[in-house]
């Protein structure tokens, strides 16, 4: 097929697209700004910590106008271009995107600083952090002179293999301390530039944005009738990252011929493999490294402006895209049209296995599943079914029967974890106050369990029940009357369910789930309130 006839056949299949969508660019939503914050690019700019937090269920706001020209047959988009600020307007300038700025004795000292804080695990050259820490005064003078003189060469990259949540495995590379140390100061130099420019609806490892960011966007588009999801999921995306197309986009903005050439080193540096075979990459950015997000979200933010050009309604979050439409009939055009660009001008592809156009309700998108209630249009934020059954399996894991510590020591590892989980969690529904409920009975009863346990002979689990207030007799029926039971099945009878109740788990301190969700609720609804009182 000739390149002609490949762009009519892409003209005429965005024709189709914005006719059944009925949407048109001007009037499309983004993530709310942060109060205070200018919106210079599109990217939220936050003034602390609770201001951050505002965004997660502010409203969002029209969305920049312009269309991004069309670059020639195989070459990625020009593009937008970063506005640089000025002690005019009382802001300090960008710094400029040179080897020098990088180089810098504080943007090296930052950087460690940020590594240091990551922790994370050595090398292939076997390097902890807690070494190059402590000797990086003496490494600092020589890492400053590669860096100016373009002679620093990346050491290898160590190949691990973490299992994912869904199934199957996910490749980590972990470059050595020092590589990573040098990934975050390019970082650093470059970030102000490109996130400036991204597309307000790209929320993943940008300062500002976050997963609720992400998915207060996304309700904003159900409410406004779009209830329909194309669900497109990139196939390793990290690991078939074209080099070519990622330079030539970095190309457009950077000119300093060091950086581009420490970029490239990087990306080529060799990974070691679990049986120490060494491999080379033609092809791919590696997780692990403190750069990969942001080339990523580079080489992405092409596709997220092809989508804004054609006038779609959409939420990104690193390699998750949605699209939202107004009719299954829309979605299998966008999902067509879109898979051919992906595949033919970003030279990556889709999974169709785990693609899919469907209802919001049945996909699962960061951890949430969204449903609108078609009476009101109202939309609710609900637990996807992988997370339930992640945070069960991770219960199951710190909760073993075998438990050899103190049931209080048990407790306290369960709070480290959930405390996390509903610190991310919280903004879901009242729908899901029964699941919160059930989950939180199911914690308690594996915790009966390790006390059951601890307890060992029966004769001691009867003296302790009626220590703690349960009659005899019931006691006696469940424990010897009524046949051999195991220790999971004494875990959710009458007499442990009386002894070993709620207000026993929370004297030991276990953390009360739907209590501590309202507590974040009610904390950031008050945080919205005074943010939008008036000043003086």
């Amino acid at each position: 097929m000739s390149g002609n006839h490949r762009e009519r056949e892409d003209e005429v299949m965005t024709g189709r697209e914005k006719s059944d969508d009925r949407v048109v660019p001007e009037g499309r939503r983004k993530a709310a700004p942060t109060a205070g914050g200018d919106q210079r690019g599109g990217k939220a700019v936050t003034t602390s910590e609770e201001a951050r937090q505002l965004e997660l269920f502010a409203e969002p706001a029209d969305s920049p106008k312009g269309d991004v020209a069309r670059a020639g047959k195989g070459q990625p988009d020009p593009a937008p271009v970063a506005v640089r600020l000025s002690a005019d307007n009382g802001r300090r300038a960008l710094p400029a995107m040179v080897m020098e700025e990088v180089a810098r004795e504080g943007n090296l000292v930052r950087a460690l600083s940020q590594v240091v804080s990551n922790k994370g695990a050595p090398g292939p050259d076997g390097k902890s952090v807690e070494w190059v820490h402590a000797h990086f005064d003496q490494l600092l003078p020589c890492l400053r002179r590669e860096l100016l003189e373009g002679s620093f060469e990346p050491g290898l990259v160590r190949r691990v293999w973490i299992p994912k949540p869904g199934g199957g495995e996910r490749g980590l590379g972990i470059p050595d301390v020092v590589d990573r140390v040098v990934q975050q100061a390019v970082h650093q130099v470059l970030s102000p530039h490109f996130t400036a420019t991204f597309h307000p609806s790209s929320h993943g490892f940008i300062e500002g944005r976050s997963c609720h960011t992400a998915i207060t966007e996304a309700i904003g588009y159900l409410e406004e009738g779009l209830d329909i999801v194309v669900d497109l999921d990139l196939e390793k995306f990290f690991d078939r990252v074209n080099h070519q197309r990622l330079m030539a986009r970095l190309e457009q903005k950077v000119d300093d011929r060091r950086l581009l050439s420490l970029i490239w080193k990087m990306l080529k540096a060799g990974t070691v493999m679990p049986d120490g075979v060494v491999v080379t990459n033609d092809e791919g950015v590696p997780q692990g490294g403190p750069l990969s997000p942001l080339l990523s979200n580079i080489v992405l933010d092409e596709l997220d402006w092809e989508l804004a050009r054609r006038g779609h309604r959409f939420v990104r979050y690193a390699d998750d895209c949605n699209i939202y439409v107004g009719s299954e009939r829309a979605g299998h055009r966008v999902m067509t049209s879109i898979t051919q660009f992906i595949e033919r001008r970003l030279r990556l592809r889709v999974n169709a296995s785990k693609s899919a156009v469907a209802r919001p309700e049945d996909r699962h998108f960061l951890g949430f599943r969204l449903r609108r209630d078609a009476a009101d249009g109202s939309v609710e934020v609900l637990l996807s079914k992988r997370s339930l059954d992640r945070v069960k399996a991770k219960i199951r894991q710190l909760t073993p029967r075998n438990w050899g510590k103190s049931l209080k020591a048990c407790i306290q590892r369960v709070n480290e974890y959930l405390q996390g989980w509903i610190g991310f969690f919280w903004i879901v529904g009242p729908s899901e106050n029964r699941t919160l409920h059930g989950f939180e009975a199911h914690t308690r009863r594996r915790l009966r369990a390790i006390q059951l346990k601890h307890w060992k002979r029966k004769r001691t689990i009867m003296r302790r029940l009626i220590r703690l207030g349960c009659r005899p007799r019931t006691a006696l029926k469940y424990l010897y009357k009524e046949g051999r039971r195991s220790i999971w099945a004494l875990s959710h009878c009458p007499p442990v369910d009386h002894a070993l109740n709620n207000e026993f788990f929370r004297d030991l301190g276990l953390l009360p789930l739907l209590e501590r969700r309202a507590e974040l609720q009610l904390k950031h609804t008050v945080v919205r309130a005074q943010l939008r009182l008036p000043f003086g």
